[in-house]
């Protein structure tokens, strides 16, 4: 930096990196250096602190709309005539600065974000203060008003904290520099004296009428209300950092010194309200400057101290409150003010503002400007800068020694993290009250949420967040802290019981001391079931898994009821390896058989409708005869209407084989059950469904019912199922192949004249046809969780027989219509919570009758999208004579998870058992 470039203000790292070239007389002479900080505002009139600068150095160093520094928040002004370096400090106290911080916050920023910024900038404002009480021999708190701001006290302590801190670090940076050992200790070259400037504004002034002088206006006070005014701020000033200890006897060990026999404190007076006589003024004072002096030029100290003569002189003082005012002292100017505290550190004389009965000397160095430079230059580097690489330790160090300014500066936080404190007890206790020992997380999140409730009613400031967060963490450690249930819902949607536990492995037994322990599922909860045949019953435990809930507990009561009955075996997987695997979730498939049906179902119900005008006639033709057994069947009121094949011909057709006939994978099994959108191909290790034969059609006694425990008085009957068979003439048996739908068959007697047309020999009774019927019994039995059973004869209707005589309400509604999967069940406890009888079995008596019954059970737990459950094998053909029993899945599961039961509130309808469970044809015999 060359003496041209000295003319404007640099920034402090610019200062301390430029090659300043002195002049040669002014190289070996100490140097001063003045700090300025405080306060600005620019809402109020009159000069800021780059103004105040301006009139120190006699030089319009700073322009009026200067925005601060870009590079920097220290600038630097180094006057050589005088050998004084200014250095000024901008901040958030400044309202530019401020404005600027306020535009750099993101509009949605949150409290707590705004409040760690704010606490950024205050940290970073304390590092700069400590520079400049570091390196700087006279500081200038500025004040924009009259008042002191008493926050400056505790600022005070905090930098006297920090400092006490990074002193160690200090030292080390600086221990390298040609600077005296008791700079090195004390790591500043003097306790620095601590100058207060304030502004005053226009509510200070002297009446006209002399009532300042109590009433007498021939008595003039001796100071002016302003030198009154700075007196008054010097004592409270004192008295305020004596209370607190910033000001000590021992001046040495103190932040700052203030002069005991020397003012402090100078009031900047208000700007005149006369504007033409404030520039006349101002004029006058130019134009006295301006003339020929007759006194030789001096530089240095000398120079001021000349300048400081002529400017007391009367009529050339540039400052108003230099006049004399009768009696009254002369005010001083600011550049008076400060340069008496500048020329004790010019002349080497240094502060001795220790007081007390035995004051200790300050040390005291004027350093040159080499030497400052190399010392400022460290500790910038340390303190404020960028640090090179073998001070960065040290200035990591300095950074983390930053937590000491929270308790003096961050008095929001401070509260706010008490406020806080006191409210995590209460929300604790919030949590924590009618919990049970173990419990879910449904209940966790509620307690939580209460606990949140309570803490944010107390909680307050910049804290709330972390302590929130807080919050969780300690609740959620109580809750998994042997207080967390076991998350597992049962098949029947009910929690485990126990805590947080792992299941046994095979082979392996369950430990309760083991943490987590191993135990199995239990829910508590009990029902009672029958077996597969429905002739034993026996308590159950709520599953927890499809095949114990389908297939394990029948498994034990087969072993002591209905083990060695007669059954038809649904296929299952059978691994061809050791080590068979679950299948990998592939897409869904729509069932093949619906759309097959659909026309069938179609071609049936219209050839019914066109087999009903001839019915009607009653004709006894051949060609009416050849249509009587499918006419049977479309006129009955017991038929299986659109769910009977119409023709048995279609019976005869060959199939081509579908995916389902085809040989299923005996490397992959089906992990859940089998419904409509497994993928084709794959079996599961079990069967969830079962079909078994309690004896032969007669064991079923129609007048008797079920003889089978459980079930409700007079609801243990079967629905009758009548299926008319109508046989053709003698005459018409010749030669003909049809099928008998529905019934047995009746066929001419030997030796027997057939009958060739209406009217023919043979007599009334041989040409009349003979109507045969043959009954099937149907009975959808529902069983609720204790064990009661009944036979239902509608959606909404159960048997109710209470005399002899068998169910008189035919099995064509229950057959006809989707059969509900649960309905309330008829005796309800005492408890105000309703209970549900779910499907659990179809009775199906198939005579000795020429008749094919097909079963085909489809059904749907669930509202759409729930898939429909079949069993392995669709299509089943029950042989005649016999008494069947097809017990349903308790459970039903797919590979997302299980159906849970309806709750109370939600509808029933959405849960049925498809129609066409049962289909029936005549068997075909074969041709003659």
């Amino acid at each position: 930096m060359k003496e041209a470039n000295m003319t404007f203000p640099v920034s402090m790292g610019a200062l301390l990196q430029a090659d300043l070239q002195e002049d040669a007389q002014y190289r070996d002479d100490g140097l001063c250096v003045v700090g300025v900080f405080g306060k600005s505002s620019t809402m109020q009139p009159g000069p800021q602190k780059e103004t105040i600068l301006n009139n120190l150095a006699d030089k319009h160093i700073f322009s009026l709309f200067d925005d601060g520094p870009e590079d920097g928040n220290i600038r630097a002004f180094y006057h050589q005539e005088t050998r004084v370096l200014y250095l000024l400090l901008s901040s958030v106290s400044d309202s530019r600065q401020l404005l600027l911080a306020c535009e750099s916050l993101s509009a949605g920023a949150a409290h707590s974000d705004a409040h760690d910024v704010w606490t950024g900038l205050d940290r970073q404002h304390c590092l700069h203060l400590l520079y400049l009480f570091s390196v700087c021999h006279v500081l200038l708190l500025v004040h924009p008003n009259q008042t002191f701001d008493v926050t400056h006290d505790r600022l005070f302590r905090a930098l006297d904290a920090l400092r006490q801190k990074v002193l160690p670090l200090i030292r080390a940076a600086i221990k390298d520099c040609p600077v005296s050992k008791e700079w090195k200790v004390n790591c500043r070259p003097c306790p620095p004296r601590l100058l207060f400037v304030f502004q005053m504004n226009g509510s200070l002034k002297v009446s006209a009428n002399g009532s300042e002088s109590g009433g007498n206006p021939d008595k003039p006070k001796k100071h002016s209300p302003r030198r009154r005014l700075q007196h008054a701020l010097e004592d409270q000033i004192y008295r305020i950092f004596r209370k607190s200890r910033v000001l000590t006897n021992q001046s040495s060990n103190c932040l700052f010194t203030v002069p005991a026999n020397q003012a402090f404190v100078y009031v900047i007076p208000a700007a005149d309200e006369d504007p033409v006589g404030s520039l006349l003024g101002q004029l006058r004072s130019n134009c006295a400057l301006l003339e020929p002096d007759s006194t030789p030029v001096v530089s240095g100290p000398r120079r001021y101290q000349q300048m400081r003569r002529s400017a007391r002189q009367p009529g050339c003082g540039g400052d108003p409150a230099s006049v004399l005012m009768g009696g009254q002292l002369v005010d001083c100017s600011l550049k008076e003010f400060l340069w008496q505290h500048v020329e004790l550190v010019l002349n080497k004389k240094g502060f001795d503002d220790s007081v007390g009965r035995n004051p200790q000397p300050s040390h005291f160095e004027l350093p040159t400007y080499s030497k400052w430079v190399r010392v400022a230059s460290k500790l910038h580097q340390v303190l404020v800068g960028d640090a090179e690489e073998e001070i960065v330790e040290l200035a990591s160090k300095v950074q983390g020694q930053l937590k000491v300014l929270e308790g003096f500066l961050d008095a929001d936080t401070k509260f706010s993290e008490n406020r806080c404190q006191k409210a995590l007890p209460l929300a604790h206790s919030a949590y924590q009250s009618n919990l049970p020992h173990n419990y879910t997380t449904t209940v966790h999140k509620n307690q939580l949420a209460q606990a949140l409730r309570v803490y944010s009613q107390h909680a307050r400031g910049v804290a709330f967040q972390r302590y929130a967060l807080q919050l969780h963490e300690d609740c959620y450690k109580f809750w998994s802290n042997g207080h967390q249930l076991c998350e597992e819902r049962s098949l029947t949607d009910q929690h485990c019981v126990h805590k947080f536990h792992l299941l046994p492995q095979p082979g392996e037994k369950t430990d309760m001391d083991r943490n987590p322990p191993i135990l199995n599922h239990n829910s508590r909860g009990r029902s009672t079931s029958s077996c597969n045949c429905g002739r034993k019953q026996a308590p159950r435990e709520d599953p927890f898994d499809v095949q114990a809930a389908n297939y394990d507990f029948y498994q034990l009561l087969e072993e002591k009821c209905c083990g060695k009955l007669e059954r038809i075996e649904f296929p299952v997987f059978q691994p061809s390896t050791p080590d068979p695997a679950p299948a990998c979730n592939q897409p869904q498939e729509p069932p093949s058989e619906a759309p097959a049906l659909a026309p069938a179902l179609a071609s049936v119900s219209g050839e019914a409708e066109q087999l009903k005008e001839p019915s009607t006639a009653q004709s006894h033709t051949p060609a009416d005869t050849s249509l009587s057994l499918a006419l049977s069947l479309g006129q009955s009121t017991d038929s299986l209407g659109p769910y009977g094949d119409g023709e048995g011909t279609e019976t005869q057709v060959q199939k081509r084989p579908s995916l389902v006939d085809r040989q299923p994978s005996t490397v992959e099994y089906l992990p859940g059950m089998m419904h409509s959108g497994c993928p084709k191909g794959l079996l599961p290790k079990f069967s969830s469904w079962s079909l078994v034969k309690l004896g032969p059609a007669k064991s079923y006694n129609c007048h008797t019912g079920l003889e089978q425990p459980g079930f409700l008085p007079g609801s243990s009957f079967l629905l009758p199922w009548d299926l008319v068979i109508r046989s053709r003439s003698e005459e018409d048996n010749t030669g003909q192949t049809e099928p008998l739908d529905g019934g047995t068959s009746s066929w001419p007697a030997p030796n027997k004249t057939l009958v060739g047309k209406r009217g023919s020999t043979g007599g009334l009774g041989r040409s009349r046809r003979r109507d045969d019927v043959a009954r099937i019994f149907v009975g959808f039995e529902y069983e609720d969780v204790r064990g009661r059973r009944f036979i239902s004869c509608g959606p909404d209707k159960i048997v109710k027989v209470l005399g002899p005589g068998g169910a008189k309400d035919p099995a064509t509604r229950v057959l006809n219509t989707d059969m509900p999967l649960y309905i309330p069940s008829p005796s309800q406890g005492r408890g105000l919570k309703s209970h549900f009888a779910q499907l659990t079995r179809l009775f199906v008596v198939v005579p000795d009758a020429p008749l094919e019954v097909t079963l085909n059970p489809q059904v749907q737990p669930g509202p759409p999208p729930c898939p429909v459950f079949h069993p392995e094998q669709t299509d089943l053909v029950l042989p005649p004579d016999g008494f069947w029993v097809l017990r349903f899945p308790y459970s039903y599961s797919t590979d997302r998870g299980p159906c849970y039961p309806p709750k109370e509130n939600q509808p029933l309808n959405n849960h049925k058992v498809l129609r066409a469970i049962l289909k029936a044809t005549t068997a075909n015999p074969p041709p003659s």
